[in-house]
């Protein structure tokens, strides 16, 4: 049976390769805690299981040629959930990081990693990484890893607005030169050659964005799929892009 399904995993990978792919991918990283209700399983084993896809994600699209990520690991509102999980969470990601951060692959594939969201509210111990992360890969251009937490879309707007309210008040910039490329170019995503994603896909079944890259998403291609990502497969991401590119992207035009 494992043989079939590498054999179809094959032939679709083959198709893909065929049309036209997504620059940059985002994805919501949704339904480990429903999954570990459905598994009666603790959230911190649920969550160690949704770190390894994450890992093999990166893999997966490496190997497509996708040269831009954005994950969406952890929102503003998760703040706010019970510290034993949430400080979990935090080990969790703070050890992954710094796996990541001892990866010879970065270096070899020249991989930009950066993190962006209200990272001061998050502990000393994930910002010493991240900066080490972020010194240590700010001159790569091959690939693009972006990871949003303590991450919310109302907030990066208030922070944009707010940037571009010191350029006015400094003398920097004319409120009537105001326009879409300034406030790209105050958000979060600057540092990147194409901010806006052709594609976000949330798993877990959930239709919503829930906040996430509002500006940036103004014409991205929204895929929802009804499967927890702790059980996420690289067949998943495939079908997706299938998706994707079965659709006709006019861009408004």
């Amino acid at each position: 049976m494992f043989g079939i399904y590498k054999l179809y995993l094959h032939k679709l990978e083959n198709e893909i390769k065929k049309s036209s792919m997504p620059k940059h991918i985002a994805l919501i990283l949704d339904g480990n805690r429903r999954w570990a209700n459905k598994n009666n399983t603790k959230f911190k084993h649920t969550h160690l299981r949704g770190a390894d896809v994450v890992e093999n994600l990166l893999e997966w699209c490496k190997d497509l040629k996708i040269k831009i990520v954005t994950l969406y690991v952890l929102s503003t509102e998760n703040l706010y959930r019970e510290n034993k999980e949430l400080n979990g969470l935090y080990d969790l990601i703070k050890n992954r990081l710094e796996k990541l951060y001892l990866d010879p692959k970065i270096h070899m594939n020249k991989m930009r990693v950066r993190a962006f969201g209200r990272i001061e509210l998050l502990p000393k111990s994930i910002k010493t990484i991240l900066e080490k992360l972020d010194n240590a890969t700010k001159d790569y251009d091959e690939y693009f890893i972006n990871i949003a937490l303590a991450y919310g879309g109302h907030d990066e707007l208030i922070d944009a607005t707010k940037k571009i309210c010191h350029k006015i008040k400094n003398g920097v910039l004319d409120i009537n030169d105001i326009n879409k490329k300034e406030i790209e170019s105050n958000l979060y995503t600057s540092h990147l050659p194409q901010s806006s994603p052709d594609m976000i896909l949330r798993t877990s079944g959930e239709k919503r964005l829930s906040g996430f890259l509002i500006w940036q998403s103004a014409y991205s291609e929204l895929i929802f799929i009804d499967v927890f990502w702790p059980e996420f497969r690289k067949i998943d991401l495939i079908k997706a892009i299938k998706i994707f590119q079965k659709r006709s992207r006019r861009l408004g035009k």
